[in-house]
Protein backbone atom coordinates (compact mmCIF):
# COMPACT_ATOMS: atom_id res chain seq x y z
CA UNK A 1 0.00 0.00 0.00
CA UNK A 2 1.41 3.44 -1.18
CA UNK A 3 1.85 5.55 1.97
CA UNK A 4 3.51 8.54 3.20
CA UNK A 5 2.54 11.72 4.92
CA UNK A 6 4.33 14.20 7.25
CA UNK A 7 7.61 13.71 8.90
CA UNK A 8 9.37 10.64 9.06
CA UNK A 9 8.24 9.21 12.18
CA UNK A 10 4.44 9.61 11.26
CA UNK A 11 5.14 7.10 7.75
CA UNK A 12 7.54 5.13 10.18
CA UNK A 13 4.47 4.16 12.41
CA UNK A 14 1.76 3.62 9.09
CA UNK A 15 4.43 1.28 7.33
CA UNK A 16 4.78 -0.87 11.19
CA UNK A 17 0.56 -0.80 11.48
CA UNK A 18 0.52 -1.75 7.66
CA UNK A 19 2.72 -4.15 7.87
CA UNK A 20 1.08 -5.78 11.41
CA UNK A 21 -1.80 -5.97 9.65
CA UNK A 22 -0.36 -8.24 6.64
CA UNK A 23 1.01 -6.37 4.41
CA UNK A 24 3.75 -7.81 2.71
CA UNK A 25 5.79 -4.55 0.89
CA UNK A 26 6.59 -1.39 1.92
CA UNK A 27 5.57 1.73 -0.65
CA UNK A 28 6.96 4.89 0.05
CA UNK A 29 4.97 8.33 -1.30
CA UNK A 30 7.24 11.17 -1.05
CA UNK A 31 6.17 15.05 -0.49
CA UNK A 32 6.12 17.35 -3.86
CA UNK A 33 8.89 19.51 -2.04
CA UNK A 34 11.28 15.85 -1.99
CA UNK A 35 9.90 14.83 -5.46
CA UNK A 36 11.24 18.35 -6.83
CA UNK A 37 14.52 18.38 -4.98
CA UNK A 38 14.06 20.60 -2.40
CA UNK A 39 14.70 20.60 1.72
CA UNK A 40 11.77 21.46 3.86
CA UNK A 41 13.22 24.66 4.64
CA UNK A 42 13.49 26.32 1.15
CA UNK A 43 11.41 28.92 0.08
CA UNK A 44 9.90 27.05 -2.86
CA UNK A 45 8.81 23.86 -0.37
CA UNK A 46 6.79 26.65 1.55
CA UNK A 47 3.77 25.57 2.27
CA UNK A 48 3.81 21.92 0.95
CA UNK A 49 5.67 19.78 3.66
CA UNK A 50 3.97 15.88 3.84
CA UNK A 51 0.87 16.93 2.22
CA UNK A 52 0.78 14.29 -0.12
CA UNK A 53 3.95 12.08 1.25
CA UNK A 54 7.01 12.24 3.71
CA UNK A 55 9.28 14.46 3.56
CA UNK A 56 12.97 13.66 3.32
CA UNK A 57 15.90 16.02 3.43
CA UNK A 58 18.82 13.94 4.22
CA UNK A 59 19.94 10.38 5.47
CA UNK A 60 18.58 11.55 9.01
CA UNK A 61 15.31 11.41 7.69
CA UNK A 62 15.61 8.34 5.97
CA UNK A 63 17.28 6.62 9.08
CA UNK A 64 13.93 7.29 10.97
CA UNK A 65 12.12 6.54 8.15
CA UNK A 66 13.11 3.04 8.27
CA UNK A 67 13.87 2.46 11.50
CA UNK A 68 13.04 -0.89 12.77
CA UNK A 69 11.36 -2.30 9.10
CA UNK A 70 12.78 -5.26 8.22
CA UNK A 71 14.86 -4.71 5.03
CA UNK A 72 15.89 -7.78 4.69
CA UNK A 73 12.70 -9.25 4.54
CA UNK A 74 10.12 -6.97 2.73
CA UNK A 75 10.68 -5.06 -1.27
CA UNK A 76 10.14 -1.51 -0.84
CA UNK A 77 8.92 0.64 -3.96
CA UNK A 78 9.85 4.03 -3.94
CA UNK A 79 8.07 6.62 -5.78
CA UNK A 80 10.52 9.17 -6.74
CA UNK A 81 11.47 10.36 -9.71
CA UNK A 82 13.97 13.46 -11.23
CA UNK A 83 15.46 12.92 -7.67
CA UNK A 84 15.56 9.03 -7.57
CA UNK A 85 19.27 8.70 -7.69
CA UNK A 86 19.84 10.51 -4.40
CA UNK A 87 16.90 9.29 -2.53
CA UNK A 88 17.69 5.34 -3.79
CA UNK A 89 21.62 6.67 -2.34
CA UNK A 90 19.89 7.33 1.14
CA UNK A 91 17.82 4.55 1.32
CA UNK A 92 20.90 2.02 0.33
CA UNK A 93 23.08 4.06 3.09
CA UNK A 94 20.52 3.50 6.02
CA UNK A 95 19.87 0.15 4.96
CA UNK A 96 24.20 -0.87 5.08
CA UNK A 97 24.00 1.42 8.12
CA UNK A 98 21.24 -1.28 9.94
CA UNK A 99 23.14 -4.08 8.91
CA UNK A 100 21.33 -5.51 5.63
CA UNK A 101 24.01 -5.10 3.06
CA UNK A 102 23.33 -3.62 -0.29
CA UNK A 103 22.67 -7.01 -2.43
CA UNK A 104 20.50 -8.28 -0.03
CA UNK A 105 18.40 -4.99 -0.55
CA UNK A 106 15.03 -5.83 -2.52
CA UNK A 107 12.83 -3.09 -4.04
CA UNK A 108 11.55 -0.66 -7.05
CA UNK A 109 12.46 2.80 -7.85
CA UNK A 110 10.25 4.42 -9.86
CA UNK A 111 12.90 6.39 -11.71
CA UNK A 112 10.95 7.01 -14.89
CA UNK A 113 11.49 10.18 -16.10
CA UNK A 114 10.37 10.17 -19.66
CA UNK A 115 6.98 9.86 -18.08
CA UNK A 116 7.28 13.13 -15.99
CA UNK A 117 7.91 14.91 -19.50
CA UNK A 118 4.86 13.34 -21.12
CA UNK A 119 2.40 13.47 -18.13
CA UNK A 120 2.91 14.12 -14.55
CA UNK A 121 5.51 17.03 -15.30
CA UNK A 122 7.28 16.48 -11.91
CA UNK A 123 10.84 17.06 -13.95
CA UNK A 124 13.57 19.35 -12.90
CA UNK A 125 16.52 18.55 -15.44
CA UNK A 126 16.72 18.24 -19.31
CA UNK A 127 15.73 15.19 -21.24
CA UNK A 128 19.06 14.07 -21.64
CA UNK A 129 20.99 14.47 -18.39
CA UNK A 130 17.89 13.22 -17.14
CA UNK A 131 18.41 10.13 -18.98
CA UNK A 132 21.92 9.80 -18.39
CA UNK A 133 20.98 9.52 -14.44
CA UNK A 134 18.56 6.55 -15.14
CA UNK A 135 21.14 5.27 -17.21
CA UNK A 136 23.42 5.36 -14.39
CA UNK A 137 21.37 3.84 -11.47
CA UNK A 138 20.43 0.47 -14.48
CA UNK A 139 24.23 -0.12 -14.24
CA UNK A 140 24.93 0.31 -11.11
CA UNK A 141 21.90 -1.53 -9.71
CA UNK A 142 23.14 -4.26 -12.33
CA UNK A 143 26.39 -4.36 -10.60
CA UNK A 144 25.74 -4.05 -6.96
CA UNK A 145 21.59 -4.98 -6.42
CA UNK A 146 20.86 -7.61 -8.04
CA UNK A 147 17.52 -7.94 -6.24
CA UNK A 148 16.66 -4.08 -7.29
CA UNK A 149 14.12 -2.96 -9.69
CA UNK A 150 16.32 0.29 -10.81
CA UNK A 151 13.24 1.67 -12.98
CA UNK A 152 9.50 1.42 -13.09
CA UNK A 153 8.25 2.21 -16.48
CA UNK A 154 5.25 3.70 -15.55
CA UNK A 155 1.66 4.23 -17.51
CA UNK A 156 0.11 4.78 -14.51
CA UNK A 157 0.79 8.93 -14.59
CA UNK A 158 0.09 8.74 -18.58
CA UNK A 159 -3.77 7.14 -17.62
CA UNK A 160 -4.06 9.91 -14.80
CA UNK A 161 -3.02 12.84 -17.53
CA UNK A 162 -6.14 12.08 -19.15
CA UNK A 163 -4.82 9.29 -22.42
CA UNK A 164 -6.67 6.84 -23.25
CA UNK A 165 -5.93 2.81 -22.56
CA UNK A 166 -3.95 2.34 -25.82
CA UNK A 167 -2.31 5.86 -25.55
CA UNK A 168 -1.03 4.30 -21.72
CA UNK A 169 0.37 1.22 -23.11
CA UNK A 170 1.73 2.84 -26.14
CA UNK A 171 3.40 5.27 -24.80
CA UNK A 172 4.52 2.89 -21.61
CA UNK A 173 6.50 0.49 -23.83
CA UNK A 174 8.20 3.41 -25.76
CA UNK A 175 9.34 5.28 -22.93
CA UNK A 176 10.84 1.08 -21.95
CA UNK A 177 12.21 0.82 -25.69
CA UNK A 178 14.23 4.71 -24.92
CA UNK A 179 15.66 3.23 -21.22
CA UNK A 180 17.10 -0.35 -22.88
CA UNK A 181 18.40 1.67 -26.18
CA UNK A 182 20.63 3.87 -23.47
CA UNK A 183 21.74 0.98 -21.54
CA UNK A 184 22.77 -1.03 -24.32
CA UNK A 185 24.89 1.95 -25.93
CA UNK A 186 26.49 2.33 -22.16
CA UNK A 187 27.75 -0.97 -22.91
CA UNK A 188 25.43 -3.22 -20.93
CA UNK A 189 24.55 -6.56 -22.26
CA UNK A 190 20.65 -6.94 -22.44
CA UNK A 191 20.38 -10.06 -20.63
CA UNK A 192 22.51 -8.38 -17.22
CA UNK A 193 19.96 -5.69 -16.70
CA UNK A 194 16.64 -6.40 -18.93
CA UNK A 195 15.62 -8.75 -15.97
CA UNK A 196 15.34 -6.29 -13.72
CA UNK A 197 12.95 -3.92 -15.78
CA UNK A 198 9.66 -3.26 -14.50
CA UNK A 199 6.72 -1.73 -15.39
CA UNK A 200 4.12 -0.10 -13.24
CA UNK A 201 0.28 0.39 -15.03
CA UNK A 202 -3.36 1.98 -14.09
CA UNK A 203 -6.91 -0.13 -14.17
CA UNK A 204 -9.39 1.45 -14.44
CA UNK A 205 -13.07 0.68 -14.27
CA UNK A 206 -13.75 -0.57 -18.37
CA UNK A 207 -13.23 -3.88 -17.18
CA UNK A 208 -12.53 -5.85 -20.16
CA UNK A 209 -10.70 -3.09 -22.20
CA UNK A 210 -8.00 -2.97 -18.72
CA UNK A 211 -8.10 -6.82 -19.17
CA UNK A 212 -6.82 -6.99 -22.78
CA UNK A 213 -4.39 -4.19 -22.18
CA UNK A 214 -3.11 -6.14 -19.94
CA UNK A 215 -2.55 -9.19 -21.92
CA UNK A 216 -1.14 -7.05 -24.73
CA UNK A 217 1.34 -5.69 -22.99
CA UNK A 218 3.16 -9.13 -22.53
CA UNK A 219 2.91 -10.04 -25.99
CA UNK A 220 4.39 -7.03 -27.97
CA UNK A 221 7.52 -6.35 -24.65
CA UNK A 222 8.19 -9.99 -25.53
CA UNK A 223 8.57 -9.67 -29.29
CA UNK A 224 10.09 -6.43 -28.80
CA UNK A 225 13.04 -7.88 -26.45
CA UNK A 226 13.21 -11.02 -28.86
CA UNK A 227 13.13 -9.60 -32.49
CA UNK A 228 13.99 -6.19 -31.98
CA UNK A 229 16.86 -6.23 -28.63
CA UNK A 230 17.87 -10.40 -29.27
CA UNK A 231 17.41 -11.17 -25.56
CA UNK A 232 18.69 -14.66 -24.77
CA UNK A 233 17.43 -15.01 -21.40
CA UNK A 234 14.07 -15.83 -21.29
CA UNK A 235 13.54 -13.81 -17.78
CA UNK A 236 14.41 -10.36 -20.19
CA UNK A 237 11.52 -10.95 -22.14
CA UNK A 238 8.94 -11.19 -19.27
CA UNK A 239 7.12 -7.94 -18.40
CA UNK A 240 6.85 -8.00 -14.64
CA UNK A 241 4.40 -5.36 -14.10
CA UNK A 242 2.63 -3.72 -10.51
CA UNK A 243 -0.62 -1.96 -11.17
CA UNK A 244 -2.74 0.44 -8.94
CA UNK A 245 -6.42 1.56 -8.92
CA UNK A 246 -7.55 4.34 -10.97
CA UNK A 247 -6.93 7.45 -8.52
CA UNK A 248 -8.38 9.69 -11.04
CA UNK A 249 -11.20 7.33 -11.14
CA UNK A 250 -12.56 8.43 -7.27
CA UNK A 251 -15.13 10.91 -6.97
CA UNK A 252 -15.74 12.96 -3.64
CA UNK A 253 -19.13 12.96 -4.21
CA UNK A 254 -20.48 10.27 -2.44
CA UNK A 255 -17.01 8.48 -1.63
CA UNK A 256 -18.29 5.29 -0.36
CA UNK A 257 -18.66 4.26 -4.11
CA UNK A 258 -14.90 4.51 -5.12
CA UNK A 259 -14.80 1.08 -2.69
CA UNK A 260 -16.95 -0.66 -5.30
CA UNK A 261 -14.83 1.35 -8.51
CA UNK A 262 -11.50 -0.01 -6.45
CA UNK A 263 -12.63 -3.79 -6.20
CA UNK A 264 -13.15 -3.98 -9.96
CA UNK A 265 -10.31 -2.42 -11.02
CA UNK A 266 -8.31 -4.17 -8.93
CA UNK A 267 -10.40 -7.89 -10.18
CA UNK A 268 -9.24 -6.70 -14.01
CA UNK A 269 -5.56 -6.03 -12.94
CA UNK A 270 -5.58 -9.44 -11.30
CA UNK A 271 -7.28 -11.59 -14.05
CA UNK A 272 -4.77 -9.40 -16.63
CA UNK A 273 -1.92 -10.76 -15.06
CA UNK A 274 -0.29 -7.91 -12.53
CA UNK A 275 2.36 -9.62 -10.20
CA UNK A 276 1.86 -6.72 -7.51
CA UNK A 277 -1.47 -4.59 -6.15
CA UNK A 278 -2.28 -1.48 -4.75
CA UNK A 279 -5.94 -0.62 -4.03
CA UNK A 280 -6.63 3.12 -3.63
CA UNK A 281 -8.48 3.60 -0.55
CA UNK A 282 -11.97 5.63 -1.21
CA UNK A 283 -10.82 8.89 0.91
CA UNK A 284 -8.31 9.19 -1.89
CA UNK A 285 -10.16 11.94 -3.59
CA UNK A 286 -10.35 14.06 -1.16
CA UNK A 287 -6.79 13.63 0.68
CA UNK A 288 -4.04 11.39 1.69
CA UNK A 289 -5.67 8.08 3.21
CA UNK A 290 -6.74 8.00 6.75
CA UNK A 291 -5.61 4.61 8.68
CA UNK A 292 -9.04 3.21 8.67
CA UNK A 293 -9.28 3.96 4.52
CA UNK A 294 -5.65 2.29 3.85
CA UNK A 295 -6.76 -0.55 6.08
CA UNK A 296 -9.87 -0.92 4.45
CA UNK A 297 -8.15 -0.84 0.84
CA UNK A 298 -6.10 -3.62 1.72
CA UNK A 299 -8.46 -5.61 2.94
CA UNK A 300 -10.18 -5.42 -0.42
CA UNK A 301 -6.51 -7.17 -1.72
CA UNK A 302 -6.99 -9.79 1.25
CA UNK A 303 -10.40 -10.79 0.26
CA UNK A 304 -9.76 -10.97 -3.25
CA UNK A 305 -6.70 -13.09 -2.51
CA UNK A 306 -8.05 -15.38 -0.06
CA UNK A 307 -11.79 -15.58 -0.66
CA UNK A 308 -12.49 -15.34 -4.53
CA UNK A 309 -10.01 -17.94 -6.01
CA UNK A 310 -9.33 -15.64 -9.00
CA UNK A 311 -5.39 -16.01 -8.33
CA UNK A 312 -5.44 -19.83 -8.64
CA UNK A 313 -5.62 -19.45 -12.56
CA UNK A 314 -3.05 -18.15 -15.09
CA UNK A 315 -4.89 -16.55 -17.72
CA UNK A 316 -8.17 -17.04 -16.61
CA UNK A 317 -9.94 -15.21 -19.30
CA UNK A 318 -7.52 -16.37 -22.24
CA UNK A 319 -9.66 -18.14 -25.18
CA UNK A 320 -12.42 -15.58 -24.39
CA UNK A 321 -13.23 -15.21 -27.95
CA UNK A 322 -14.33 -11.77 -26.99
CA UNK A 323 -10.97 -10.85 -24.96
CA UNK A 324 -8.72 -12.61 -27.80
CA UNK A 325 -10.18 -10.21 -30.07
CA UNK A 326 -10.03 -7.28 -27.60
CA UNK A 327 -6.74 -8.00 -26.96
CA UNK A 328 -5.53 -8.65 -30.66
CA UNK A 329 -7.19 -5.01 -31.56
CA UNK A 330 -5.36 -3.55 -28.53
CA UNK A 331 -1.77 -4.95 -30.04
CA UNK A 332 -2.81 -3.52 -33.53
CA UNK A 333 -3.78 -0.07 -31.98
CA UNK A 334 -0.34 0.15 -29.76
CA UNK A 335 2.00 -1.14 -32.80
CA UNK A 336 0.69 1.72 -35.26
CA UNK A 337 2.00 4.51 -32.42
CA UNK A 338 5.16 2.23 -31.83
CA UNK A 339 5.43 2.81 -35.67
CA UNK A 340 4.91 6.44 -35.33
CA UNK A 341 7.24 7.41 -32.50
CA UNK A 342 10.17 5.19 -34.24
CA UNK A 343 9.30 7.17 -37.51
CA UNK A 344 10.06 10.20 -35.32
CA UNK A 345 13.32 9.03 -34.02
CA UNK A 346 12.43 7.39 -30.69
CA UNK A 347 10.43 8.28 -27.76
CA UNK A 348 13.20 10.91 -26.42
CA UNK A 349 12.87 12.78 -29.74
CA UNK A 350 8.76 12.32 -29.85
CA UNK A 351 9.02 13.97 -26.43
CA UNK A 352 10.85 17.23 -27.85
CA UNK A 353 8.34 17.63 -30.62
CA UNK A 354 5.67 17.45 -28.25
CA UNK A 355 4.17 14.41 -29.97
CA UNK A 356 3.19 12.22 -27.23
CA UNK A 357 2.03 15.28 -25.16
CA UNK A 358 0.02 16.56 -27.59
CA UNK A 359 -2.13 13.16 -27.84
CA UNK A 360 -2.93 12.56 -23.81
CA UNK A 361 -3.94 16.40 -23.86
CA UNK A 362 -6.24 15.62 -26.74
CA UNK A 363 -7.61 12.70 -25.52
CA UNK A 364 -8.30 14.31 -21.71
CA UNK A 365 -10.16 17.16 -23.96
CA UNK A 366 -12.23 14.74 -25.68
CA UNK A 367 -13.00 12.65 -22.49
CA UNK A 368 -14.19 15.72 -20.88
CA UNK A 369 -17.04 16.30 -23.98
CA UNK A 370 -17.93 13.50 -23.62
CA UNK A 371 -18.54 13.43 -19.73
CA UNK A 372 -19.84 17.78 -20.52
CA UNK A 373 -22.49 16.56 -22.89
CA UNK A 374 -23.80 13.23 -20.22
CA UNK A 375 -22.34 10.06 -22.64
CA UNK A 376 -20.17 9.13 -20.47
CA UNK A 377 -21.93 8.73 -16.77
CA UNK A 378 -20.27 8.71 -13.42
CA UNK A 379 -22.45 7.81 -10.79
CA UNK A 380 -22.94 10.26 -8.11
CA UNK A 381 -21.50 13.11 -10.29
CA UNK A 382 -23.32 13.20 -13.44
CA UNK A 383 -25.62 10.16 -12.74
CA UNK A 384 -27.87 9.03 -9.74
CA UNK A 385 -26.36 12.01 -8.12
CA UNK A 386 -28.23 13.24 -4.64
CA UNK A 387 -28.93 16.41 -3.71
CA UNK A 388 -29.00 16.32 0.16
CA UNK A 389 -25.78 14.09 0.29
CA UNK A 390 -24.56 14.82 3.48
CA UNK A 391 -21.70 11.48 4.18
CA UNK A 392 -19.16 13.09 6.36
CA UNK A 393 -15.59 11.56 5.61
CA UNK A 394 -12.73 11.72 8.24
CA UNK A 395 -9.80 13.77 6.54
CA UNK A 396 -5.99 12.94 7.48
CA UNK A 397 -4.54 15.92 8.15
CA UNK A 398 -0.54 16.03 8.63
CA UNK A 399 -0.41 15.82 12.67
CA UNK A 400 0.85 19.08 15.24
CA UNK A 401 4.74 19.25 15.66
CA UNK A 402 5.67 16.74 12.35
CA UNK A 403 6.78 19.87 10.21
CA UNK A 404 8.49 20.87 13.94
CA UNK A 405 9.97 17.74 14.31
CA UNK A 406 11.35 17.92 10.91
CA UNK A 407 12.95 21.39 10.51
CA UNK A 408 14.59 20.71 14.21
CA UNK A 409 16.04 17.44 12.45
CA UNK A 410 17.27 19.45 9.70
CA UNK A 411 18.88 21.96 11.20
CA UNK A 412 21.14 19.56 13.52
CA UNK A 413 21.79 17.86 10.68
CA UNK A 414 23.50 20.60 8.88
CA UNK A 415 24.95 21.63 12.42
CA UNK A 416 26.34 18.42 13.39
CA UNK A 417 27.87 16.95 10.47
CA UNK A 418 31.49 16.98 9.42
CA UNK A 419 31.01 20.18 6.62
CA UNK A 420 34.55 19.48 5.15
CA UNK A 421 32.93 16.00 4.15
CA UNK A 422 29.96 17.52 2.68
CA UNK A 423 31.84 19.92 0.53
CA UNK A 424 34.40 17.15 -0.71
CA UNK A 425 31.63 15.10 -1.31
CA UNK A 426 30.03 17.82 -3.48
CA UNK A 427 32.82 18.69 -5.10
CA UNK A 428 33.21 14.87 -6.25
CA UNK A 429 29.65 15.20 -7.19
CA UNK A 430 29.94 18.32 -9.68
CA UNK A 431 33.26 17.21 -11.11
CA UNK A 432 31.57 13.60 -12.81
CA UNK A 433 28.07 15.52 -13.45
CA UNK A 434 30.48 18.22 -15.49
CA UNK A 435 31.81 14.90 -17.69
CA UNK A 436 30.33 12.87 -20.43
CA UNK A 437 27.92 10.21 -18.71
CA UNK A 438 30.37 6.75 -19.11
CA UNK A 439 30.73 3.89 -16.78
CA UNK A 440 33.92 5.97 -15.41
CA UNK A 441 31.80 8.58 -14.67
CA UNK A 442 28.31 6.80 -12.97
CA UNK A 443 26.71 9.33 -10.27
CA UNK A 444 25.87 6.59 -7.75
CA UNK A 445 28.94 6.59 -6.44
CA UNK A 446 29.04 9.71 -6.16
CA UNK A 447 25.44 10.37 -4.25
CA UNK A 448 26.22 7.54 -2.24
CA UNK A 449 29.04 9.89 -0.32
CA UNK A 450 26.86 12.69 -0.40
CA UNK A 451 24.25 10.51 1.62
CA UNK A 452 27.04 9.31 4.13
CA UNK A 453 28.48 12.42 4.43
CA UNK A 454 24.52 13.65 5.32
CA UNK A 455 24.49 16.45 2.33
CA UNK A 456 21.11 17.46 1.75
CA UNK A 457 18.60 16.50 -1.45
CA UNK A 458 18.49 19.82 -1.92
CA UNK A 459 22.40 20.65 -1.92
CA UNK A 460 22.84 17.56 -4.08
CA UNK A 461 20.37 18.92 -6.87
CA UNK A 462 21.21 22.65 -6.62
CA UNK A 463 24.72 20.91 -7.73
CA UNK A 464 22.99 19.22 -10.50
CA UNK A 465 21.04 22.19 -11.33
CA UNK A 466 24.40 23.89 -11.87
CA UNK A 467 25.74 21.62 -14.12
CA UNK A 468 22.66 20.44 -16.27
CA UNK A 469 20.39 23.24 -15.95
CA UNK A 470 16.96 23.16 -15.24
CA UNK A 471 14.18 22.41 -18.02
CA UNK A 472 11.38 24.56 -18.67
CA UNK A 473 9.15 22.65 -20.75
CA UNK A 474 7.79 24.64 -24.31
CA UNK A 475 4.15 25.95 -24.71
CA UNK A 476 2.85 23.56 -27.82
CA UNK A 477 -0.40 24.25 -29.31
Amino acid sequence: MFAGFGAAEDTNARFRSLLAAGQTGLSIAYDMPTLYGYDTDDPEAEGEFGTCGVAVSSLADMEVLLGGLPLDKVSTSMTINSPAAPIWAMYIVAAEKAGVPRAALEGTTQNDILKEFVAQKEFLFPPEPSMRLVTDTIEFGTNELPRWNTISISGYHIREAGSTAIQELAFTIADGMAYVEYALARGLRVDDFAPRLSFFFNSHSDFFEEVAKFRAARRIWHKLMTVRYRAENERSTWMRFHTQTAGVSLTPQQPLNNLTRVAIQALAAILGGTQSLHTDAYDEALAVPTAEAALLALRQQQVIAEETGVANTIDPLGGSWFVESLTNETEREVWRYLDEIDRRGGMVAAIGEGYPQHEVADAAYRYQREFDAGERRVVGVNAFVDANEQTPIPVLSVPPGSFEAQMARLERTRRERDGEAVANALDGLRDAASRPGASDTNLMPHFLRCAAAYATLGEQCGVLRGVFGEYREPVLV
